[in-house]
């Protein structure tokens, strides 16, 4: 049983190291850029990136937010937002990877980050009336990116199963897997 865990395990971060290397390739190729916030991912989605050989000349870097005033005050997300709310939310995802996308800006590359987000309940258990496994992962994607012809912001839900550590790998697969498919848009 274990061996089958790893071997699944090993298969996942295969996949996931095969998304960030196309998705990085189409940044590069492209002149866009990637930075992330993440909340339950906890720098996941940062090390799938910097797995990848290379992977400087695109990834800035990742903000893990895990504080709900972290999102506020760093990020920009609206405070009364997260007070009503709380931070497991389609909206936040959004504000947190436009917030991402502006942090990470700079000067002489024009508006060119392509920001994400991650937040969720990884779980054990439910996070108030919020089940383990709803996560929301947002993308800040600028002019050019596949289809979009003006930034344009989107936060997906996920429900994913599982145990935490599944959850939080999960939604770095699924993040990346979006990101793969948003840019495959301009190669068809």
């Amino acid at each position: 049983m274990v061996e089958s865990l790893n071997q699944t395990a090993a298969a996942n971060q295969s996949q996931c190291d095969e998304l960030a290397t196309a998705v990085l390739a189409y940044c590069e190729t492209n002149r866009f850029k990637i930075a992330a916030a993440e909340s339950l991912t906890g720098g996941l989605l940062a090390d799938a990136f910097v797995r990848v050989p290379g992977a400087s000349k695109v990834f800035l870097g990742s903000a893990v937010t895990y504080d709900i005033r972290a999102k506020a005050s760093i990020l920009g997300v609206d405070a009364e937002l997260l007070r009503r709310e709380g931070a497991v939310h389609p909206e936040v995802a959004r504000q947190m990877a436009f917030g991402t996308a502006r942090l990470y800006r700079q000067r002489e590359d024009g508006d060119c980050v392509v920001g994400l987000s991650t937040t969720g309940v990884a779980g054990p258990g439910p996070d108030g009336d919020k089940p383990a496994g709803l996560a929301y992962v947002g993308c800040s994607l600028p002019d050019g990116f596949g289809s979009v012809r003006s930034r344009r912001t989107e936060a997906f839900e996920l429900c994913l199963q599982g145990d935490r550590e599944s959850v939080r790998r999960g939604v770095v697969h699924c993040i990346l897997q979006k990101l793969r498919e948003l840019s495959a848009d301009s190669q068809e």
